[in-house]
C-alpha cells in the first residue's frame, strides 16, 4: 500500500461504472476492503466534464514528445519534462473538439428526445 499512515486517500476518478467500491471487494480479501473503504473520500468527474479528457490527450503528447526513449537519470528527465513543459505552455494551445453538439444529435439520435 503506498499510503499506510494516511487517514483520508482522496481519490478522484471518472464515472465508469465499473469504478465502484464493490471493486475493492473483488480485488481484496473482504476485511482488507472494508477498511480500504472506509478510508476513501472519492470524487466523481462530471458525467460529461470535458477535463479528465484534456489530462488524457497531454499525458499523450508529453508521451509521445518527450518520452518516447530511454532517459537514463532523473535529472536529466526532470530537465527533459521541464523543457517540455515550458515548450507546451508558451504555445499556450486549446483543445479543438472535433466531436459537436450537432455531430451527437446525429450520432446519438436515439438519446435525444423527440420533437
Amino acid at each position: 500500500m503506498d499510503y499506510p499512515d494516511a487517514k483520508t486517500v482522496v481519490l478522484v476518478m471518472d464515472n465508469l461504472n465499473t469504478h465502484t467500491i464493490a471493486s475493492l471487494y473483488e480485488a481484496f480479501e473482504s476485511g482488507q476492503a472494508f477498511a480500504l473503504a472506509q478510508r476513501l473520500e472519492i470524487h466523481h468527474t462530471p458525467k460529461h466534464g470535458s477535463w479528465l479528457n484534456i489530462a488524457e490527450i497531454e499525458l499523450s503528447a508529453l508521451s509521445r514528445q518527450c518520452l518516447d526513449r530511454r532517459i537514463g537519470d532523473l535529472d536529466t528527465l526532470n530537465t527533459e519534462l521541464a523543457a517540455w513543459q515550458h515548450a507546451i505552455n508558451a504555445e499556450q494551445r486549446q483543445v479543438r473538439w472535433q466531436f459537436t453538439a450537432d455531430d451527437a444529435r446525429v450520432k446519438l439520435h436515439h438519446l435525444y428526445p423527440k420533437s
